[in-house]
């Protein structure tokens, strides 16, 4: 790295640096008095409020680090041409493109932080965020009974499994009276009935079973009963479970928009059920995931061009002229995502419109300054 690209990243990181703790300081306390009432009528204590406010923090990421991008961006980029730091460096022969490396190394980077937060955190931080506040309410006295989730039943069908559970447990993975019927590749088929089955180690453990195994082309099919079986060949695993409880109670487009699935889930859904694959609100929402990260990259190409014109005028107007562009970035992304889960444009179009329409007039308005 240059030794200019090391002044030009510190210079920005410093900014980025005070912009990410005041969005955060004040984002988490808007959201702590907002919900003190809240907090007070659940019995919360001060520990409980800090894990509540550290389980809610990667919606919070996503919503402040585009925005203390955008502002140390062009806090950087306006004292850099106040002091016509930049003018001197294109003299040198160096274009805007190449004064940006530092500037898109850190979005990028940011960019899939957001997107590894999203993938492993966000997806459970509601329900976690949920648990902390009914902590002490009388429903969690009551101990796990309203973790049981009664009469599921879920298909498996690229293993060609259909699953009939009378109870399952989301947080000890204790299921209660399956029943599964298992069409083999083989054309045989076995039909397996259980007191119970728990999770551990990987493999699905069934006590008090009773097996039905149907060979091929056999009339009269054998049994087998035992009270204890392991069957690693079944690959579901608690997770998965989780994600298909998680998407099939998803029946409006408001709990859709609302709902946070990660790519994983949206993925693992559509291999059991080869007919969502075909679901335009789930390929919406798995669009929309895969383009979130490039939102860091896009603030990044629209703050350039006016935050580096900025000294040929008044400095407000590129300011104002950006934070009024990634608004409107923003607006664009949410109503390309509403369209996309109602049917109205395709779902790669939902995802992805957003980003390549102000990536295209960020990289234009760039190769436009002089």
């Amino acid at each position: 790295m240059r030794l200019l690209h090391q002044y030009l990243l510190r210079e920005f990181l410093v900014p980025l640096g005070f912009c990410l703790c005041g969005f955060l300081i004040f984002w988490v306390a808007f959201d702590l008095f907002g919900q003190m009432d809240e907090f007070q009528r659940a019995g919360l204590k001060p520990l409980d409020v800090a894990q509540y406010l550290l389980v809610t923090s990667p919606d919070i990421l996503g919503r402040v680090v585009p925005v203390a991008l955008l502002l140390a961006m062009l806090y950087a980029l306006t004292n850099h041409a106040r002091h016509n730091e930049l003018t001197a460096m294109r003299a040198a022969g160096l274009s805007l493109w190449n004064l940006g490396i530092p500037y898109f190394g850190v979005s990028l980077a940011c960019g899939f932080l957001l997107f590894a937060v999203n993938e492993l955190l966000l997806p459970d931080s509601a329900e976690m965020a949920e648990g902390i506040l009914n902590k002490y309410t009388v429903q969690s006295k009551q101990g796990a009974a309203n973790q049981w989730v009664k009469n599921l039943s879920f298909i498996n069908a690229s293993e060609m499994r259909t699953w009939q559970i009378g109870a399952y447990h989301m947080q000890t993975y204790e299921m209660l009276r399956p029943h599964v019927d298992w069409k083999k590749p083989d054309d045989s088929r076995m039909e397996l009935y259980a007191e119970r089955a728990v999770y551990g180690n990987g493999i699905w453990n069934f006590f008090q079973v009773q097996q039905i195994l149907y060979p091929p082309g056999a009339l009269v099919p054998s049994r087998l009963t035992t009270n204890y079986l392991a069957l690693p060949e079944f690959t579901e695993t608690p997770r998965q479970i989780k994600s298909e409880i998680k998407i099939s109670a998803m029946s409006s487009l408001r709990e859709m928009r609302g709902a946070s699935l990660s790519l994983m889930e949206i993925l693992e859904y559509q291999r059991w059920h080869p007919e969502a694959r075909r679901d335009h609100r789930l390929n919406t929402k798995f669009h929309v995931r895969l383009a979130a990260p490039y939102t860091c990259l896009i603030v990044v190409l629209i703050a350039i061009p006016f935050g580096a014109a900025s000294g040929r005028r008044n400095a407000f107007v590129g300011v104002a002229s950006s934070i009024f562009f990634c608004f409107t970035f923003f607006v664009v992304q949410r109503l390309g995502e509403a369209l996309g889960l109602g049917g109205r444009i395709d779902p790669w179009l939902a995802g992805w419109f957003p980003n390549l329409l102000f990536g295209t007039l960020g990289a234009i308005l760039t190769s436009r300054v002089r």
